[in-house]
């Protein structure tokens, strides 16, 4: 199609450049924030826990590395959901890994101190405490950030750009044949 000097004119695209909503991206970014928070409080509260007389190094290598994924899991979170709000689709990568990471802490938590997974569940929901909320908490905040991360509303926000006009070089305002 030409305009009225002859000139190509570009096509509307008014289907494929509507702006997508960023409701689940961002959902997904503030939930991330919250499950890091859970995440990075777990280690923290075992370690406020211990006696002065106590170090990290006699832990068994089973529960360092379990503390070890609820901090990797709390940062990878963290970073996640900042990039998220910049509107990179990486945030939706990273939110995904910190999910798993964390899923991954809360599964391995009971093996790694020794104790049947029923056993363990029992005694954090009946002495568990603000350490039992935590966990539960995490477990929810990571299993919805996971399915939000990746769904195809939240990624299409993310890898949406606004769309850019050709460059114009002003010569079609300055033609010969618009005088």
């Amino acid at each position: 199609m030409t305009g009225p000097h002859g000139y190509p004119v570009a096509h509307s695209r008014s289907h494929s450049s509507t702006r997508p909503s960023g409701v689940t991206a961002i959902l997904a970014g503030l939930l991330g924030l919250a499950a890091a928070v859970a995440a990075g409080f777990v280690p923290v509260k075992i370690y406020l826990d211990m006696p002065a007389e106590f170090s990290l190094g006699a832990l068994p290598v089973w529960v360092l590395i379990d503390l070890a994924g609820y901090l990797g899991a709390g940062l990878v979170l963290l970073l996640g959901a900042l990039v998220t709000f910049f509107r990179a689709t990486a945030g939706a990568v990273l939110l995904g890994i910190g999910a798993l990471l964390a899923i991954g802490a809360l599964l391995t938590e009971p093996f790694s101190v020794g104790v049947p997974p029923a056993r363990f569940a029992d005694a954090m929901f009946t002495h568990g405490g603000l350490a039992m909320v935590d966990r539960v908490g995490l477990a929810a905040l990571a299993v919805l950030v996971l399915v939000l991360a990746f769904l195809p509303p939240t990624l299409r926000y993310l890898r949406y750009r606004t769309p850019t006009l050709g460059m114009w070089t002003g010569q079609e305002a300055y033609s010969t044949r618009s005088w």
